[in-house]
């Protein structure tokens, strides 16, 4: 069976917001401390919209951040996973979504972040019925469907006179 690459250049719209409304538990392989790292925001961002995260680093297994424990490895939590993010290089990307396919029940999603692409580990993934996305965030999809990515002056294509409107403690969070 070939492979067809190309069909991961793009994603309809349609499955990148169903995957983020149908997911509730995340790990996240690549997770940092630095707080100037994409994967510590991205991690504190989709936790505050309500998902599960199960950060994973080896280096800082046990730790708390966010109210969520960080693991080791993917294989060391027990509850399911809906979907595996890799905050890491696209070399590592294989050996991690092997691992990923490993786990039982299997996840639903590999989500590979902005700049790592594998297609050989999502034709692995892909013949066992796991959807793959690759060089993308979330966290920016997250936020282009729920409109917060226009408060950061990103132009969306979108226009609209309504201003944000200030919650009670921070900015208002909206939701897809």
């Amino acid at each position: 069976m070939s492979f067809d690459t190309t069909r991961h250049d793009s994603y309809p719209d349609a499955l990148i917001e169903s995957i983020l409304k149908s997911v509730k538990s995340i790990a996240l392989i690549g997770f940092s401390s630095n707080q100037a790292r994409p994967s510590y925001f991205v991690t504190k961002y989709l936790i505050e919209r309500g998902y599960t995260l199960y950060p994973i680093n080896p280096g800082l297994k046990g730790q708390e951040f966010f109210g969520a424990k960080v693991y080791g490895a993917l294989n060391e939590i027990e509850a399911p996973i809906d979907m595996v993010e890799i905050f890491r290089n696209s070399d590592a990307a294989g050996p991690l979504t092997d691992e990923a396919l490993a786990l039982t029940p299997l996840p639903k999603v590999i989500w590979m972040q902005l700049g790592v692409r594998n297609d050989d580990a999502a034709a692995r993934a892909e013949e066992k019925g796991v959807t793959v996305i690759m060089n993308r965030c979330p966290k920016i999809e997250y936020g282009r469907f729920s409109g917060e990515i226009g408060w950061n002056g990103v132009n969306t294509g979108l226009l609209s006179s309504k201003r944000p409107l200030l919650g009670a403690k921070s900015w208002q969070k909206r939701t897809i």
